[in-house]
């Protein structure tokens, strides 16, 4: 049964075993309608100052999804990209929506572990399942939707830096830069890489994504935010964008606190570019948000004082460009990250 493919069962007996998998896993059974309806009042909805907010980021096999990465690994991944972007807003996930894409040459064993990798990262924030769609696809697709609910006040927008801010982050650059380094070369024999083992885990199976947001939320003391799961170079460029009527930038200070010890020695060991590396690797999901200067040792203070990490690792600058500081040398950043459709990416 286990190596059977998906050719061997039905739409049908595909939704009744997700239902029996999700059922087993959370004791909570899937919504059977037309439409899904949720009561606000499970979700903690009170008052009208709240919003629901809602992403969602799909998951194709061609495009995210590396050959030495299992089907559990993927059916995490799908979930953590989505929650990620609610998380640094400082909107808790609390019910998501899939729609599956299912190539039918795909097997039961493969399909059984993908659900499994879905619902416990659901688990592992205490976000429900509730049930979405199925469709036989060329290529494996997952499409989640989150949805959760914040009040207007605490919610962390892009749009709100001003010049001067200080750009902090809640983690280091650089690890899945070498990941992919590695395990886009099919060649490499990964052996040969045991040092780097943290950087390939970043790649297949990232790390919680930690409370930073909000806990800067419930102080009131970031000005924006974003996630730097599409690369540095393009959440930084993303970020300028949704701020671009006031034309302001950044510099960032180039330095070893900035960058993960494994990505400088990879970078001296096999000579490649270590701002390649950090600008571009992409899926990080590292948080970023500017505050205000005379917040930032209150700001750091309190994260840390609450089991969090935040550094800063530049400022807002009033020029619509992206400068690196390193060696007392000043240049212009030109890479704008990886872009979906675009050849030269």
């Amino acid at each position: 049964m286990e190596n059977e493919t998906l050719g061997n069962y039905g739409e049908v007996e595909l939704i009744k075993i997700i239902e029996e998998l999700i059922f087993k896993k959370t004791g909570k059974e899937l919504l059977k309608d037309d439409s899904f309806f949720i009561d606000l009042k499970e979700i903690n909805y009170r008052e009208s100052n709240y919003k629901i907010v809602l992403n969602t980021d799909m998951l194709v096999s061609t495009t995210d999804i590396l050959s030495q990465m299992s089907f559990y690994q993927a059916g995490r991944k799908s979930i953590l990209m989505n929650i990620s972007d609610l998380i640094v807003k400082a909107v808790e996930p609390k019910i998501v929506i899939i729609s599956l894409g299912l190539p039918i040459e795909m097997k039961f064993i493969e399909f059984k572990q993908l659900i499994f990798g879905i619902v416990d990262f659901c688990l592992n924030y205490s976000m429900d399942y509730i049930g979405g769609d199925l469709n036989q696809t060329k290529e494996l697709i997952v499409n989640p939707t989150v949805f959760g609910i914040q009040e207007n006040s605490k919610i962390i927008y892009r749009k709100g830096m001003e010049e001067g801010d200080y750009l902090i982050a809640n983690g280091r650059f650089g690890l899945t830069g070498v990941g992919f380094d590695i395990l886009l070369n099919e060649k490499k024999d990964l052996k040969l890489y045991s040092s780097y083992k943290k950087c390939i885990e970043s790649v297949l199976e990232p790390t919680d994504l930690g409370l930073e947001a909000f806990i800067l939320s419930e102080n009131n003391l970031a000005t924006s935010s974003i996630d730097s799961s599409d690369g540095l170079a393009k959440s930084l460029t993303d970020l300028m964008y949704s701020n671009q009527n006031k034309n302001l930038g950044f510099e960032i200070e180039f330095t070893e606190e900035f960058v993960e010890e494994k990505a400088i020695l990879y970078s001296q060991e096999f000579n490649s570019s270590l701002e390649d590396l950090v600008f571009n690797g992409g899926e990080e999901f590292i948080h970023l948000f500017t505050i205000d200067p005379k917040n930032y040792d209150s700001a750091i203070k309190t994260i840390k004082a609450k089991g969090g990490n935040a550094f800063k690792i530049g400022k807002v600058i009033s020029e619509g460009k992206i400068y690196i500081l390193k060696d007392g040398k000043k240049n212009e950043l030109k890479s704008s990250g990886f872009e979906h459709f675009r050849m030269d990416s």
